[in-house]
C-alpha cells in the first residue's frame, strides 16, 4: 500500500472514530413523526395497536404477518396480556421485543408513539449500514422491508400522583425491524439524553425498565413452559443508563440483534462490535476468536454464557488520541511506552491556537516543540485541564453501585445509586466521607474500609515542602481500582472508582462500584484504625500503591479482635507528555494518615469516615514545625496558609474570596461585573467562583464560551404564527415539526381557524321564570324580577342565607316604629351584601369599631380597629358562582419573556414586560378559577410554575405557565393561607396562615411540611425569600403592633427588623441585586425600603392609597391597589409612579409576583443534592440545616 493511500485510510478511520464515539443525537434517529408520514398510537397507558405487515417479520423460529405495538416500550407478536402480568416480571409470557419496556404513559399530550412500515431506499440503506457494521465477519445484508417504531418523550405512568403538569423526566428511543426473505434484525437506538429515567412504578414498588427479547410460553405435550429469552439489561439501573453510552454495533447508543432466521434458528445473536473506536485495533494474534464463542446458550429458558478464558499474558494496548472538536484537521498519535500497560489517552500534537479551550478557565496554554500543555495559573493548582483555587475546601459527590457479600452469606447486599458525599478542608488535610442508605446487614462490616473515601484524602492531602498531592499532579479525571484481601479468611473486595472531573457546581464527580466479599463485623461493634502510611509510586500515566493495615474490632461483649487486610491500588490518568510537569514529580511519595475515624450510624443507615492526610517524603524527612505544614494555623477554611521563616506564616484568602485570611467572604463576580459572561448568557455566582450558562434558546459555541442561538423547530402555537382563531375561541395544539392542529373551544363551532359562537339559549335551557342570556362561548340564566334562584330553578320566595337569618333574628326582637324595625341602642346588627353573604367588614354603629369576619361571620382576631379607622378585609368568596359552562381551569401558555402575575377573585392574570414597561395590550387571564378567592401568588423560575393560595376552600395550588391543569398540593390543616414564597434553589415553598398564626415550609410538591414559626404572630400575610443568602422575611399587620421580621430559612435567628411607624404593612419584596427589602403600607400610605444587613431605612414614595401586593424587577416596584383596582409601577430611583394598568375586570387585586424569563443568579447550600439532607434542606447565610417534617417517623435531624 502506498504512503498516500495509507494516510488517506488513517484520516478516514479517524473521522469514523469521531462519528461513532459520541452517542447519537435525536436528529440522527431514523426519521419519525408527521413529516415521516407516521401513524400515531392512541394516547394513554397500556395502549396497543395491531399493525398488518406487507412482508412478515421473523422472530425466533416463527413468522409473523402482523405485530402489536404497545405504548409501554415494546412490540409483541401476539395480543399482549394486561400490563400487570409482565411489569417487573420479565421475561414475558408472550412474544416480546422490548426496546425499553416499563409502565409508560402518553396521556399528557407530550409523549407520543409513532410507527410505520417503510421500504424507502434511504431507510433500508441506513438499516443495512447498522447491521453490517454490527456483524463485520458475516456476509453483508440488504434488507427489503422495515418497520420503524419511535417512543418520543414518553413519561412514566403515575396513577397516584397529582398530575399537575410539572416538568417530567422523559425517554426517547426507537426500534427498527429490518427484514429480508431469510432473516430479521432488530435495531434499537437510544438518543443522547434520551434515557432520563430507568425505572417505573409496578404496584407498590418501582421496577427497573427492561430491554431484550422473549419468545414467550412454549407449548409442550402436557404443559407450557417459558421459552428462550435474551436480556440486554439486568435488574441494575446502571445497565439501563448504559444503553445510551455503550453499544454492540460500533456506534454508541445503537444496538443490533439478529432475532429470526429461516429455515433454521438457534438463538438471538447480538452485534459483535462492543468496543468504541477510540483505540487502535489489537494486533493479530494468529487467528480470530470464534464469533459465537460468547453468544448466550439457552437451557430451559435460562441464559448461560461460556466462561471467559484468562489470558496468560497481559494484552498489549496502544492508546490513541483524537480531537473531537477539530475533525477537519485530524491527527492520530500512537504512544509507545514499554513501561506502562494501561489504556489511557495522551495529549495530541497540536498548538494552543486550536486547543486553548481544552484548558481550564484558570489555566494558560503553552506550546512546546512536540505539542501543547495546560498549566494552572498562580493561586490555582491541578493538571491544567482541571484547576481549583488554592486553600478552597473541596467537595466530592457521586453514587455507589455493586454487590457485596458479608461473611458466609450466600446472597449479596446490593448497592444501587447510594449517595456518596465527601468534604475536604484542604489547608489542614482533613477529609470527611459519608455514604447513605447502607443497610444494617453490611454497614458494620464496611467500617474498616476507610479506603472507600481515602483517595480524596490523597487527592487533596496537606502538602509537605517539595511534595504535591494527587489533584495537583493529575487533576480530577482518573480511574482508580483497588483490591482488598482480608486475612486469614482470604475474602476479596474490588473497589473501582471513575473520577469524572469537576462538575458545574465545582464538585468532584465520582462513580464507585464495589464487588466481592468482606468478613463480618457484628452489629453494635466499633472499629478502630491506627495511623498508617502508604507509599505511592509515580510513573507515566500510572500510580500504584500497596500496604498492609491492621484494625481493631471492639465487639458488643467488650472483647476485642485485631484483624488485617492487604491493600493494592492502581490509578490511571491522562497527562501531558510535552512539558516538564511530570518529570518534576518525585517517583515516590508517602501519604501519612492519622486521626482516623469510622462509624456506622444504624438509625440513619449512614457510614461515615474522617481522616487527616499529609503527603511527603518516604523517609519522613526533617521534622516540620511550620503551622502551614502541620495544619495547626487557624486560617479560614477558604484560605491558603503561606509559610514564612521558622514558624512564621500568613493566611491568604483563596481566589474568589475577600478578607484577612482569618475570615474570608465570597466575592460575587456576577454582581461586580454583570457582563462577565457576555451576551445571551446568565452568570451564576458560586462560592469562590461563578458559572456562565446560556439563556433558553442558546448554547455554547465551538469556543465553549460564546452563547449562540440554537436552531430548533419553531412551535407556531408558541410563536403566535399559527392560523387558528383567537385564543378566546380556539386552541392551537403543536404536533411536531411545523405542524399544529386548530380546534374550537367548548361553546364554539367551526374548523378551528374560524369558530362561531353557539347560541345555547334554546327553549327549556333555563327555568320558565328566567331569562337566558347568550354570551361568547357560554350562556347565563337569570331569574326574572321578583323571582329568586340560580336561573335553572326560580321561586317567588327566596331562602334566607346565614347572614340574613342572623340579621333578621336580631331585628325580630326589636321594637317597631313607623319606619320599620329599629334595634335598641347598643345592639350590633350584621350587614349582608346583595347576595346575602356577610360583608367582609362588619361595624358596630354605636361604638364605631370595625373588624373583619370570615364567611361564617366569625371575627378574625387582630383585625378590630378603633373609631374612624377601617381594616382591610378580604372578600370571603360569597359571590354566587356563574351559571352555565365555566371557563376551562387550565393555563393559557405565556409567551417568552418576563411577566407580572397578579390575582383577582377567580383568576390569575398576567402583564408582559418590555424592559420595565408594562405591555398592557398583551395582558390577559392566565388561569380561570371560578368561585375561588386567590390571595398570594408566587413563581418558580426553574419549573415555570405559578403557585397560589386561596381561602374559599383553603388550599395551596400550582400550575405550569407553559400550559397545564391546576393541581392542589396542600389541602389539609390550613386556616387562611395568604402569603406564599418560593426558594427556587432549595426547591421549597413557605407560606403564612393568618388563622393558624404560623409560618410553614414544605417541598414544592406539598410533602415534608414543617412549621417553622408559630409564636408571637397575629396577622401574618406577606412573606418573601432571599434564597442566595438563606434569609426569610415576613410582615404581620397586627393592628396593635404591626412589624416586619426576618429569620434564617429554618426559622432560627428570628428578629424584628421594623416595628416603628408602621400601619398595615401588606406587601414585601426583596431585590437581590440591590439587597433591598421594600414594603408597601396601607396604613401609613408609604412605600419604603431598607438594607436588612445595615438597617438603613429610606422612603420611596408617599401618598399611595391601599396597596396589597408588591413585587420588584430592576429599577421598578409594582404593586396592586384596592382603591384603584390597578397594578401600579413605581420608579424607585426617581421616587414616582411611572405607569398604571387597570384590568378589564374591575375588582380587587391581591397578590402579585414577577415571572422571570431566567432565574436570578446565585446559589445556596441546598441547591445541589439537597445539601446532603435526607428530608428538608433549609438554607442559612453560612450553610444549611437538615430538618425533619412534622410528625416524620424515623427521621433524625
Amino acid at each position: 500500500m502506498g504512503w498516500q493511500k495509507q494516510g488517506w485510510l488513517v484520516c478516514a478511520s479517524f473521522l469514523g472514530f469521531l462519528a461513532s464515539v459520541q452517542s447519537i443525537r435525536r436528529d440522527e434517529l431514523f426519521p419519525f413523526g408527521p413529516s415521516a408520514r407516521d401513524q400515531l398510537l392512541e394516547a394513554g397507558n397500556d395502549q396497543t395497536h395491531q399493525l398488518e405487515l406487507s412482508q412478515p417479520v421473523l422472530f425466533y423460529d416463527g413468522t409473523f404477518d402482523s405485530i402489536f405495538i404497545n405504548s409501554n416500550g415494546f412490540v409483541a407478536t401476539a395480543e399482549p396480556t394486561s400490563e400487570a402480568t409482565y411489569l417487573g416480571k420479565m421475561p414475558a409470557k408472550f412474544g416480546m421485543i422490548a426496546a425499553l419496556q416499563g409502565d409508560l404513559d402518553t396521556n399528557d399530550g407530550v409523549g407520543k408513539v409513532y410507527f410505520r412500515e417503510d421500504s424507502s431506499p434511504d431507510v433500508l440503506r441506513r438499516a443495512a449500514e447498522h447491521i453490517n457494521r454490527a456483524f463485520p465477519e458475516d456476509d453483508e445484508v440488504d434488507p427489503t422491508h422495515a418497520v420503524v417504531i419511535t417512543w418520543a418523550d414518553v413519561a412514566t405512568h403515575e396513577p397516584h400522583t397529582r398530575g399537575d403538569g410539572a416538568p417530567k423526566k422523559r425517554n426517547t428511543f426507537q426500534l427498527v425491524l429490518a427484514s429480508l426473505e431469510t432473516a430479521s434484525y432488530a435495531i434499537v437506538l437510544y438518543a443522547r439524553d434520551g434515557i432520563q429515567f430507568t425505572s417505573t412504578p409496578a404496584g407498590d414498588t418501582n421496577a427497573v425498565m427492561h430491554a431484550g427479547f422473549s419468545k414467550g410460553l412454549v407449548r409442550g405435550f402436557l404443559l407450557s413452559r417459558q421459552g428462550p429469552y435474551y436480556r440486554t439489561t439486568t435488574d441494575e439501573e446502571e445497565t439501563v443508563r448504559a444503553l445510551a453510552e455503550e453499544t454492540n454495533s460500533g456506534q454508541r447508543g445503537v444496538w443490533v440483534y439478529e432475532i429470526g432466521t429461516s429455515p433454521y434458528f438457534t438463538n438471538v445473536a447480538p452485534g459483535e462490535v462492543t468496543d468504541l473506536p477510540t483505540e487502535a485495533p489489537a494486533q493479530a494474534s494468529g487467528g480470530h476468536e470464534d464469533a459465537d464463542a460468547r453468544r448466550p446458550v439457552y437451557t430451559d429458558g435460562q441464559v448461560e454464557y461460556p466462561p471467559y478464558q484468562v489470558e496468560a499474558e497481559p494484552i498489549e494496548v496502544h492508546p490513541v488520541q483524537y480531537q473531537p472538536h477539530q475533525p477537519e484537521n485530524p491527527e492520530v498519535v500512537v504512544v509507545d511506552d514499554t513501561d506502562i500497560n494501561v489504556d489511557v489517552f495522551s495529549y495530541n500534537l497540536g498548538t494552543c491556537a486550536n486547543n486553548r479551550n481544552k484548558c481550564s478557565q484558570f489555566a494558560d496554554c503553552r506550546d512546546y516543540s512536540s505539542g501543547y500543555c495546560c498549566h494552572c495559573r498562580p493561586g490555582f493548582y491541578g493538571n491544567g485541564i482541571q484547576c481549583v483555587a488554592e486553600g478552597k475546601p473541596q467537595r466530592m459527590n457521586g453514587k455507589v453501585h455493586g454487590k457485596v457479600f458479608v461473611g458466609n452469606s450466600p446472597s449479596p447486599v446490593e448497592f444501587s445509586s447510594n449517595d456518596l458525599h465527601s468534604y475536604v478542608v484542604v489547608n489542614d488535610g482533613r477529609s470527611y466521607v459519608a455514604i447513605s442508605d447502607i443497610p444494617y446487614t453490611v454497614g458494620p462490616s464496611l467500617q474498616p474500609l476507610t479506603a472507600l473515601g481515602g483517595v480524596i484524602g490523597w487527592a487533596f492531602a496537606l502538602e509537605q515542602p517539595g511534595f504535591r498531592n494527587g489533584f495537583s499532579i493529575i487533576g480530577g479525571e482518573f480511574t482508580r481500582q483497588a483490591e482488598v484481601t482480608f486475612v486469614p479468611g482470604n475474602e476479596k473486595l474490588t473497589i473501582r472508582q471513575e473520577f469524572k472531573g469537576i462538575d458545574e457546581h465545582d464538585h468532584l464527580a465520582v462513580s464507585t462500584t464495589l464487588e466481592g466479599r468482606v468478613p463480618e463485623v457484628p452489629p453494635g461493634s466499633t472499629v478502630q484504625i491506627d495511623p498508617y502510611s502508604e507509599i505511592y509510586q509515580y510513573s507515566n500515566n500510572l500510580i500504584t500503591s500497596s500496604s498492609t493495615r491492621d484494625y481493631v474490632v471492639s465487639l458488643p461483649d467488650g472483647s476485642t479482635d485485631t484483624r488485617t487486610y492487604q491493600w493494592r491500588q492502581t490509578i490511571t490518568f491522562q497527562s501531558c507528555q510535552h512539558g516538564e510537569a511530570m518529570r518534576d514529580i518525585k517517583p515516590t511519595q508517602m501519604l501519612s494518615v492519622d486521626q482516623v475515624f469510622a462509624m456506622y450510624d444504624a438509625n440513619n443507615e449512614l457510614i461515615r469516615f474522617a481522616m487527616s492526610n499529609k503527603i511527603g517524603d518516604v523517609n519522613g524527612g526533617e521534622p516540620v514545625e511550620n503551622p502551614c505544614f502541620t495544619g495547626r494555623h487557624g486560617c479560614d477554611t477558604n484560605a491558603v496558609c503561606r509559610p514564612g521563616e521558622g514558624t512564621q506564616f500568613t493566611c491568604q484568602c483563596a481566589a474568589g474570596f475577600n478578607g484577612d485570611g482569618r475570615t474570608c467572604y465570597d466575592i460575587d463576580e456576577c454582581r461586580e461585573n454583570p457582563q462577565i459572561c457576555g451576551p445571551n448568557a446568565i452568570c451564576n455566582n458560586q462560592p469562590g467562583t461563578f458559572r456562565c450558562e446560556c439563556e433558553d434558546g442558546y448554547q455554547f459555541g465551538g469556543d465553549g464560551q460564546t452563547c449562540v442561538e440554537v436552531n430548533r423547530p419553531v412551535d407556531p402555537c408558541e410563536e403566535g404564527t399559527h392560523t387558528c382563531d383567537i385564543p378566546e375561541r380556539a386552541q392551537c395544539s403543536y404536533t411536531g415539526g411545523s405542524s399544529y392542529i386548530c380546534s374550537c373551544l367548548p361553546g364554539f363551532i367551526g374548523d378551528g381557524r374560524v369558530c362561531e359562537d353557539i347560541d345555547e339559549c334554546q327553549p327549556g335551557r333555563c327555568h320558565q321564570d328566567a331569562v337566558c342570556i347568550n354570551t361568547q362561548g357560554s350562556f347565563t340564566c337569570q331569574c326574572r324580577p321578583g323571582y329568586y334562584g340560580d336561573g335553572f330553578s326560580c321561586s317567588s320566595e327566596r331562602t334566607k342565607t346565614q347572614c340574613e337569618t342572623h340579621r333578621d333574628s336580631l331585628l325580630g326582637v326589636t321594637e317597631f316604629g313607623p319606619r320599620g324595625p329599629r334595634p335598641p341602642v347598643g345592639q350590633y346588627i350584621p350587614t349582608c351584601d346583595e347576595n346575602g353573604a356577610y360583608n367582609p367588614m362588619q361595624c358596630h354603629d354605636s361604638t364605631g369599631h370595625c373588624w373583619c369576619v370570615d364567611r361564617n361571620g366569625q371575627e378574625i382576631p387582630g383585625t378590630r380597629s378603633g373609631p374612624g379607622s377601617r381594616p382591610m378585609c378580604i372578600e370571603n368568596g360569597g359571590v354566587p358562582p356563574p351559571v352555565g359552562p365555566r371557563p376551562r381551569p387550565d393555563v393559557d401558555a405565556l409567551p417568552p419573556g418576563t411577566h407580572l402575575l397578579f390575582a383577582q377573585s377567580g383568576r390569575i392574570e398576567h402583564v408582559p414586560l418590555e424592559g420595565y414597561d408594562m405591555k398592557k395590550d398583551g395582558a390577559k387571564a392566565v388561569l380561570h378559577l371560578p368561585e375561588k378567592v386567590i390571595i398570594g401568588v408566587a413563581y418558580d423560575c426553574v419549573e415555570k410554575m405559578v403557585y397560589w393560595t386561596e381561602i374559599t376552600s383553603p388550599s395551596i395550588s400550582r400550575a405550569n405557565i407553559q400550559g397545564g391543569d391546576p393541581t392542589a398540593v396542600i389541602k389539609s390543616d390550613l386556616g387562611s393561607p395568604e402569603g406564599i414564597a418560593i426558594d427556587h434553589l432549595g426547591r421549597t415553598m413557605f407560606w403564612t396562615d393568618s388563622v393558624k398564626d404560623r409560618i410553614e415550609v414544605a417541598s414544592l410538591d406539598g410533602s415534608q411540611r414543617r412549621v417553622i414559626v408559630d409564636t408571637d404572630l397575629v396577622n401574618p400575610r406577606a412573606i418573601i425569600t432571599d434564597p442566595a443568602n438563606g434569609n426569610l422575611y415576613w410582615a404581620d399587620w397586627n393592628r396593635d403592633a404591626p412589624k416586619i421580621e426576618t429569620s434564617y430559612m429554618d426559622g432560627s435567628n428570628r428578629r424584628v427588623l421594623v416595628k416603628d411607624d408602621l400601619g398595615l404593612p401588606n406587601g414585601l419584596t426583596y431585590d437581590s441585586q440591590s439587597s433591598l427589602l421594600c414594603w408597601a403600607d396601607a396604613g401609613t400610605h408609604k412605600m419604603e425600603c431598607m438594607n436588612p444587613g445595615r438597617g438603613d431605612r429610606s422612603k420611596v414614595l408617599e401618598g399611595i392609597q391601599y396597596p396589597f401586593g408588591i413585587t420588584s424587577f430592576g429599577k421598578n416596584i409594582y404593586y396592586t391597589d384596592w382603591r384603584r383596582d390597578a397594578v401600579v409601577a413605581v420608579d424607585r430611583y426617581a421616587g414616582r409612579e411611572s405607569d398604571e394598568f387597570q384590568p378589564q375586570k374591575r375588582t380587587k387585586l391581591y397578590g402579585i409576583a414577577t415571572a422571570y424569563s431566567q432565574c436570578p443568579s446565585g446559589q445556596n447550600y441546598c441547591a445541589v443534592n439537597n445539601g446532603g439532607c435526607t428530608h428538608l434542606c433549609l438554607a442559612t447565610p453560612t450553610g444549611r440545616s437538615c430538618k425533619c417534617p412534622d410528625n416524620a417517623v424515623g427521621c433524625v435531624e
